[in-house]
């Protein structure tokens, strides 16, 4: 759920409120009771910089497709334990 700002337009008063986005803004002030509140545009909490994650982001060379590759995956992306080899998961 989105927190709102509001700010009313009779007394100054700012408040901030964790509303569904179906539901409908507030319009009296708690601090003086007058139906004067009005939602504010506020930046988000987080800020997303650039215009994403691509594929090719982070390549260098000829590697310009890394998932059509034949080549081995890491041993981090494969599924499983992160035992060695030797141990079962009885003994755990």
């Amino acid at each position: 759920m989105p927190i709102y700002e509001y700010e009313c337009k009779a007394c100054g008063h700012r408040l901030e409120k964790l509303q569904k986005i179906s539901a409908a803004p507030l319009t009296d002030c708690p601090a003086c009771a007058e139906p004067t509140l009005s939602r504010l545009v506020s930046a988000a909490g987080f800020r997303l910089a650039g215009g994403g994650w691509y594929e090719t982001d982070f390549k260098s060379g000829s590697k310009k497709n890394l998932a059509g590759d034949s080549g081995s995956k890491p041993a981090s992306s494969e599924g499983g334990s992160a035992k060695p080899a030797g141990e079962s998961k009885a003994s755990a």
